[in-house]
């Protein structure tokens, strides 16, 4: 079978980009005068709740219970992300967080093979922009033919919505691509669309749980051997990029 497209998880997948989530969220709340502070262990426990103002409100429900919540909490969940939102674009024009081992060779084998490209995750289309453009320029959205991002589906991962909204835009069934996810929660969103999944583990999602992937790595620092074992076509000629 000839695989049509890689469709690709964003944060913590192209990039390492959890902690620098992590320290935006915290900006934005010591910008706002809240006296609230995500560690690293609390931020790997909030990971499980997909979606940033998802994962401000489940902050609030389960650890700040005392919190006398605005007339419209809603606005004020969402004001405190766009105050996230800005620190952590900043953070990646900056240069901060780069792309992960093998991601930027993978795409450019990719795009001259004809394998189409896309993207499914619940980050910003502002944040996967901040990030692409440092890592692959200002045309980064010519190499996408799908850029699933945000808030375009009702429910997040570990939904199925985001797979199912990139495959009607792609125009191909789940059997004619493959997924690359890095955390449980991607994970079962990509099989609940019927879509081969690889996951990349990293710092926050290495002991979680990846019953039906395909394969995981470390990285993709190793191309060769992710081609072969994902079933891509192995390029005639890798030229680095």
């Amino acid at each position: 079978m000839t695989i049509k497209a890689i469709i690709f998880d964003v944060d913590g997948t192209l990039a390492d980009t959890e902690d620098g989530h992590r320290k935006s969220f915290n900006k934005a709340f010591a910008e706002s005068g809240l006296d609230w502070n995500w560690d690293v262990a609390l931020y790997d426990k909030l990971l499980k709740v997909t979606g940033g103002k998802e994962r401000i409100k489940h902050f609030v429900a389960t650890f700040q219970p005392g919190f006398a919540k605005p007339a419209d909490y809603d606005g004020f969940v969402k004001n405190l992300h766009a105050v996230k939102t800005r620190h952590y674009t900043g953070m990646l024009a900056e240069g901060h967080i780069p792309l992960r081992p093998g991601i930027k060779q993978l795409i450019h084998d990719a795009h001259v093979s004809g394998t189409a490209l896309a993207i499914a995750t619940t980050t910003t289309p502002e944040n996967v922009s901040a990030l692409l453009e440092v890592g692959l320029g200002k045309n980064w959205a010519d190499f996408f033919a799908a850029n699933g991002c945000g808030d375009i589906v009702p429910h997040k991962k570990p939904a199925p919505d985001i797979y199912f909204w990139v495959l009607d835009k792609l125009g191909i069934s789940a059997a004619d691509c493959i997924a690359l996810e890095d955390s449980e929660n991607g994970l079962r969103s990509s099989l609940a669309a019927g879509i081969k999944t690889f996951v990349t583990i990293n710092h926050y999602t290495r002991n979680q749980d990846f019953a039906g992937a395909a394969g995981v790595f470390n990285d993709l620092s190793d191309l060769g051997d992710f081609y072969r074992k994902s079933g891509l076509p192995l390029p005639k000629q890798q030229v680095s990029v």
